[in-house]
């Protein structure tokens, strides 16, 4: 009897997780770059909370419209604006009324040389440096909004011939920290720890220099009969992904 007993239960327990195992699916992502270290983060724990994992993809946001446009896979789409979803809904390749603003971003000048930049960013003024990193203002919000910045300061024509130019703004970052840029326009979450810049130097740049960055999420219809995809777009609204963007450095929309 005992025997049977313990049979059963090890059956029973097998096939709960063979159900379990089945039931988990494994959605793709395509994640703007400048929210690389909070997405990693939040696919963690959405795995470890719902059993469904999530595939991640960076790059800039401009090149994933065009990819989508061309019929890329991807499921779930986290922009670094809301114009390239808004324009994928409005075409029909994301599924209507999924759209929502999951953090808003912020804008930082930054130099991986303590010192160089000041917390008022008067280095822009100043000069004394040679090249200063960007993303590319027409595929990356960031790289946007690093123009309107210099444009609102007066500076943009002066600075124009220093830009080194990232295809995103994760090689922005890159060309700054290696110093093939002594300075360059950064996003707040890449340089971020415990709510302040770590290492080097930077200035945050005020928010009413620059329209607000508002990254908006959206499934697209190649994931709208995947139950993964439809979970990572919930889960990206609870307190712990929500926490999980605070901490790098982002608001959240009202």
């Amino acid at each position: 009897m005992l025997k049977n007993t313990l049979f059963r239960s090890i059956l029973l327990l097998g096939l709960l997780l063979v159900n379990s195992a089945a039931s988990a699916a494994t959605t793709l992502v395509a994640v703007a770059a400048n929210f690389t270290k909070p997405m990693t983060e939040i696919a963690e724990a959405f795995e470890k909370s719902t059993g469904h994992k999530a595939s991640l993809s960076f790059g800039s946001s401009g090149k994933f419209v065009s990819q989508f446009e061309n019929g890329g896979p991807f499921e779930v789409f986290l922009s670094a604006d809301d114009k390239g979803p808004i324009k994928l809904e409005q075409s029909g390749l994301a599924v209507a009324n999924t759209r929502f603003t999951y953090a808003l971003g912020k804008l930082v000048l930054w130099s991986a040389t303590p010192g160089l930049v000041d917390d008022q960013g008067q280095v822009l003024n100043k000069g004394g440096f040679k090249h200063i990193a960007l993303a590319d203002p027409k595929l990356a919000p960031y790289g946007e909004a690093a123009v309107e910045v210099m444009k609102n300061r007066g500076l943009f024509d002066k600075l124009q011939p220093l830009f080194v130019q990232g295809e995103n703004i994760a090689q922005t970052h890159q060309f700054v920290s290696t110093g093939n840029a002594e300075l360059g326009f950064v996003a707040f979450s890449q340089v971020i720890d415990n709510g302040k810049i770590a290492g080097g130097s930077g200035w945050i740049i005020p928010s009413d220099l620059y329209k607000p960055i508002r990254q908006d999420a959206i499934l697209m219809k190649t994931g709208a009969e995947n139950p993964a995809a439809s979970a990572l777009m919930q889960f990206l609204k609870s307190p712990e992904a929500l926490a999980i963007i605070r901490k790098y450095g982002y608001d959240l929309a009202q």
